[in-house]
């Protein structure tokens, strides 16, 4: 039932006014489909870009900037929806996203297949409560047999770390240079992973990613070090140093002003020669301070005086000037180096090192690169390609491809994709439902049914028939040692996904799988929907004036 008016009446019809006037209420059924509709409308969107043979999407913003991805995360992101429960699945997106880099996809598409087979039931008047019970025991069932058939994998089996990447960069309009990424993420994460007790942990902070246009997806490169995005300040310091000892400072080399307003008074040509030398010398005593350290590149978070430059330069020392913060403590971590706010307490001690610290010129900036550290424990990883657009969707996939090899890592427990684990949660579901019985089964079988649209809908974007190959992959799965079997969508055929590697992390499905039914059991509990007026009182305010301004005249 729907309602603009939000009046009550009491039993002697004596109307109440309960919400503020242009508030609008839609109840029971009707705010249930309304619901339903918007999710199902935001699925509808997103299930194209599903699987390797998905299509992408181009987004135009008011500013008439264009976005081409199918990444979902991004997709709703650019999409601006308006309606409260179609902005809940954006929400499961980023968190999806926030939580396991990848997956955002099937979270979406997911949910929306429950709320769609939660409709069918709705109309077989089984209430919304039953419904919620059974996902949710269907929920635990599908958590507990991934976590029955997942396979253990360590920081060492790169390989299988190798196939998990190229599985997330399949997807993505980056997968003709998959080979090339792949390597480079499997690279970049074991080199920044470190054990803390028994558990493998993985900062994605300490994977710096610098983009630069021009060139192909193929120049992209690693660097076991960092790139600070800044030229060297002086043209007469040297552009390459080797066997580099490296100050990372945190305060400036310049002459610090007085915290007050201060004001030097001076009646001599002679005082004000002495007052301009006394900055120099306080700038070369930093300078030699540096020097004395065995210092010969200096890293500054702030600025460096002209003064100061010439002094280095002189030293023949390497300066950047105006750092990032983020890029100075990745390279105490890529260096051994430590960041230092106080000249006067730098020791060589607190120098990192490097073999090579080179200003190269990539594209139309000269960048400096600070490599070859004994074990960094930062690397950087540099984006090229011939379009910015290209770039950035380079970008996007690998920051997802560095995510679930890091789940990985941090889990050590690994799926086969291509909808096998779908199939045989859908499989052991069936089985599972009439040991329930009521009509909770139905809605046990419904969340089956949902999976295995997963299935259908990455079969339909490799452009096969959906339902005679989930029949084929049904009855392979009632062979428990088929348990890897999945769609090959580049072939139509039922193959072992682990041995063909399409790799997934555990943790990633059980994440959709989780997000996913938390976020269709919220909707399903909506049987209200009620909306504030919009505020218009600054327009109205500013028409009365106009209007009374019209009056006068």
């Amino acid at each position: 039932m729907s309602a603009t008016a939000t009046v009550a009446t009491t039993p002697e019809g004596i109307p109440v006014i309960i919400l503020k006037e242009g508030s609008s209420r839609t109840y029971g059924k009707e705010a249930l489909r309304i619901n339903i509709a918007a999710v199902k409308a935001v699925e509808e969107a997103l299930k194209t870009t599903y699987g390797p043979r998905g299509m992408d999407k181009m987004l135009v913003d008011s500013l008439g900037d264009i976005t081409i991805t199918n990444d979902g995360a991004t997709i709703l992101d650019k999409m601006d929806l308006q309606h409260p429960a179609a902005k809940l699945l954006v929400q499961i997106a980023k968190g999806q996203d926030e939580e396991t880099a990848d997956g955002t996809k099937t979270a979406v598409i997911f949910s929306g297949e429950l709320v769609k087979k939660a409709e069918e039931l709705l109309y077989k008047e089984i209430h919304p409560t039953i419904i919620v019970s059974g996902y949710k025991k269907a929920e635990e069932m599908a958590i507990k047999t991934i976590e029955e058939i997942s396979t253990k994998v360590s920081v060492n089996d790169t390989e299988i770390l190798r196939k998990v990447a190229l599985t997330s960069l399949s997807s993505k309009a980056v997968a003709g240079a998959r080979e090339h990424l792949a390597d480079i993420v499997v690279k970049a994460i074991t080199q920044v992973a470190e054990l803390r007790g028994d558990k493998w942990y993985v900062d994605l902070d300490n994977v710096q990613i610098v983009k630069k246009h021009g060139g192909s997806i193929n120049d992209t490169q690693i660097v076991y070090g960092i790139i600070v995005d800044k030229e060297v300040v002086h043209p007469g310091m040297p552009k390459r140093v080797e066997n580099a000892k490296i100050a990372l400072l945190d305060a400036s080399l310049e002459v610090e002003k007085p915290e007050l307003d201060a004001e030097i008074r001076i009646n001599d040509p002679t005082q004000m020669k002495k007052f301009l030398d006394e900055e120099e010398n306080i700038l070369k005593e930093k300078v030699d301070k540096i020097a004395q350290t065995g210092a010969n590149v200096v890293i500054c978070q702030k600025g460096i005086d002209e003064v100061a430059q010439h002094y280095l330069a002189k030293k023949g020392i390497l300066a950047v000037r105006r750092a990032k913060k983020s890029d100075l403590e990745k390279l105490a971590r890529a260096t051994g180096g430590r960041v230092v706010s106080n000249i006067d307490e730098l020791t060589s001690q607190d120098l990192g090192y490097a073999t090579l610290v080179e200003e190269r010129k990539i594209g139309e900036d000269k960048m400096v690169f600070i490599e070859g550290a004994k074990n960094p424990k930062a690397v950087s990883i540099l984006i090229r390609g011939g379009l910015e657009r290209v770039v950035d969707e380079t970008e996007r996939a690998l920051r997802d491809a560095l995510g679930t090899v890091a789940d990985v890592v941090r889990d050590g427990r690994a799926i086969a994709g291509g909808g096998a684990v779908e199939t045989e949660i859908a499989k052991r579901l069936r089985k599972y439902a009439p040991q329930v019985g009521g009509k909770e089964q139905l809605a046990i079988e419904a969340y089956a049914n949902a999976l295995e649209s997963l299935v259908m809908i990455l079969i339909e974007n490799g452009g096969f028939d959906p339902i005679e190959l989930l029949v084929k992959l049904r009855s392979a799965h009632e062979n428990e040692t088929n348990k890897w079997h999945g769609i090959n969508v580049y072939t139509g055929q039922i193959q072992d996904m682990w041995s063909l590697g399409v790799i997934e992390p555990a943790v990633v499905k059980m994440n959709a799988i989780k997000a996913a039914t938390e976020a269709s059991t919220l909707i399903l509990r909506i049987d209200d929907l009620i909306s504030a007026g919009k505020k218009s009182e600054g327009k109205t305010g500013e028409k009365k004036e106009s209007e009374k301004g019209k009056e006068e005249d």
